[in-house]
């Protein structure tokens, strides 16, 4: 490897590093789109248990809409900025991510027809995998490991046979727990 090869790498880390961080500050580790997810997820495990599972997979459908503005809103009364650079690389990263789950949710409606809980285990799968990609768009493992919690949840869940409900409470009760540990780590990085 020549050492311009070298520097030039060195270089698009620092400014990897650099988008990352503006992601970060931006978005308060993205610890509020995780809390408006979370809370969408607890509406729809009590629309599960009280009114019917298949109501439930359309709440979680149209109440997943729900979640990028919500979270905006939380962040922006927090007072972050919830605006990241324009010129940030990474930002077409996050509708591409965006774009890849929206294809898959028909996968997850599909599974509904057989068994309504086999939807939520299986956007459980999707969000999970979604988040694995928030870590490079983050520079934070923390989304790999909620990433793999909500992935092994999910096999969990269909392995047992767990009730639509169970399986949205699961998701919520997860990423409620990581956007607080995601907003702990943001606050003690503006320390």
């Amino acid at each position: 490897m020549s050492e311009n090869t070298h520097e030039s790498i060195i270089s698009n880390s620092d400014s990897i590093n650099v988008a990352q961080s503006d992601l970060r500050k931006a978005y308060a580790n993205g610890a509020f789109g995780v809390l408006a997810s979370g809370l969408v997820w607890l509406a729809v495990s009590i629309v599960a248990h009280l009114v019917a599972p298949q109501t439930a997979v359309w709440s979680l459908f149209f109440g997943g809409m729900l979640i990028y503005p919500l979270g905006l809103i939380l962040t922006k009364i927090m007072g972050v900025s919830a605006k990241h650079s324009k010129h940030n690389p990474l930002g077409k990263l996050i509708m591409e991510g965006t774009i890849f789950m929206l294809m898959c949710i028909p996968l997850a409606l599909l599974l509904s027809l057989q068994n309504p809980a086999w939807f939520f285990q299986g956007m459980l799968l999707i969000i999970g995998g979604r988040y694995l990609s928030f870590s490079t768009l983050y520079g934070l493992k923390t989304y790999w490991i909620l990433g793999g919690c909500l992935g092994l949840v999910a096999f969990g869940l269909f392995f047992l046979n767990a009730p639509s409900a169970v399986s949205a409470l699961c998701g919520a009760v997860i990423e409620l727990i990581f956007s607080c540990l995601l907003f702990q780590s943001y606050r003690k990085s503006q320390n």
